[in-house]
């Protein structure tokens, strides 16, 4: 915990006496007041729900800056990041701290394509689940049955260990999720290749069969690796938060990732883009986004501009300009440009940035209004979106989990409640 010579004095209209708390100043960011020992010293609780201003542990992982726009991986700019590094030096930045030079680099993916394999059991496991089984619940279940596997990840705080977990979580989602694709298709799976990239491996499981493999493509391929990297970490969010939570329990690091994964599930989180790309198929037609508008204004019609807003942002998604261009040169290499819903977005996009509805209440893109887009031009199915945010998410989240393990002022998680249920009463018996 960094040490501070200032203090708050907050004080009470109850009669209760003031009392002083020590404030912490980040390297950037707003200064945090320490109350840990609040209710021990006052008697009372904070309320804050959603944790809207509370700072739940110290990280030097990720920084959110939402009223400019934002986002740093470990000091670098995401813009920097998604045009001068791969997926693979992003993980490694997000697990050590630095870019790897070339030693590092290329010893790190041979450490990641060492475990992409998973055991063949897996595959009795997976055959209990129905055939349309939704991928983000089969994926929960798989990822939680990892531990029987590897006993060594109950060894939560030896460094090594927790390295080898974090390599495995890394490597392994990728198969895991093919496996599902393939499962759901009714395919034979196809195993990793690992003289092949981390994002071209991915590709090759999903997409080839025993009579034809997949010839990876440069442009999808580079697509696939950024979108990626944008989603790889950010900051203290619902599901990293579950990460963390289940870990200071000291759960083991593949439990820990699955509670993360099936938070991820949910509609207003990882299940966004999904979302966006259902608004914009019933909009259907750029003609039809004028009377859409209206609809969206009136609130008793209870329908949301999907991929808009953010509970950090409150500016341009700095992501969202990244994603954008990367769209373009997807469809405009497939030739999908005047095929898919691009148009459509982009014209969307546009009237609602110059609407004084949006604007005025600080809604942007985010990032998920065009990610959707470019996977199902990719050949990826609506139901495997989130499965792929996950696949990318897998970095951040081991990344957070280990420092989490390794801080010194590290406490089981327990939130306190203002509880306005009955008061002590007895039963009344006849």
């Amino acid at each position: 915990m960094p040490i501070s010579d200032s203090k708050v004095t907050l004080s009470f209209s109850d009669g209760t006496p003031s009392l002083k708390f020590p404030i912490y100043k980040g390297t950037i960011g707003p200064d945090v007041i320490d109350i840990q020992n609040f209710y021990k010293i006052s008697g009372k609780f904070t309320y804050d729900p959603g944790f809207m201003s509370t700072a739940s542990c110290n990280s030097a992982i990720t920084y959110i800056d939402g009223n400019i726009g934002e986002l740093l991986y470990r000091g670098y700019p995401i813009e920097q990041l998604a045009t001068k590094c791969n997926f693979m030096e992003i993980c490694y930045l997000l697990l050590y701290g630095e870019l790897p030079n070339k030693m590092q680099n290329d010893k790190f993916i041979q450490a990641i394509a060492e475990h992409t394999m998973v055991d063949k059991k897996i595959f009795a496991f997976l055959n209990g689940f129905s055939r349309n089984a939704h991928p983000m619940a089969i994926l929960t279940s798989l990822v939680s049955a990892l531990p029987t596997f590897y006993e060594d990840s109950l060894y939560i705080h030896d460094p090594y260990y927790r390295e080898i977990s974090a390599i495995r979580i890394i490597a392994k989602l990728p198969t895991l999720i093919a496996m599902i694709y393939k499962f759901n298709l009714g395919q034979p799976f196809i195993y990793p290749s690992n003289n092949l990239k981390y994002c071209d491996n991915f590709i090759y499981m999903m997409f080839s069969n025993l009579h034809k493999k997949y010839k990876t493509n440069k442009i999808i391929t580079k697509a696939l690796d950024r979108i990626l990297i944008l989603h790889a970490d950010h900051e203290q969010n619902a599901s990293t938060s579950t990460v963390r939570l289940v870990g200071s329990s000291g759960a083991n690091p593949f439990s820990c990732i699955a509670a993360g994964i099936a938070c991820l599930w949910g509609p207003l989180h990882g299940g966004a883009n999904e979302a966006v790309l259902n608004m914009l198929k019933k909009i259907d037609k750029t003609e039809n986004i004028s009377k859409f508008i209206k609809k969206i204004k009136n609130k008793s019609s209870n329908i949301k501009l999907m991929g808009f807003g953010h509970r950090i942002y409150k500016n341009y998604d700095p992501r969202a300009k990244i994603i954008r261009n990367i769209c373009y040169k997807v469809l405009n290499e497939l030739d999908l440009l005047n095929k898919s819903l691009f148009k459509l977005a982009t014209k969307l996009e546009k009237i609602a940035l110059e609407d004084d509805y949006f604007v005025s209440r600080k809604l942007y893109p985010n990032v998920d209004f065009y990610s959707g887009i470019i996977q199902q031009a990719l050949g990826i199915p609506v139901s495997m979106f989130t499965c792929i945010f996950a696949m990318a998410r897998s970095a951040g989240w081991v990344a957070q989990w280990n420092e989490m393990i390794s801080d010194p002022n590290k406490k089981i998680g327990r939130p306190r409640q203002l509880f306005v249920g009955s008061k002590k009463r007895s039963i009344n018996c006849k």
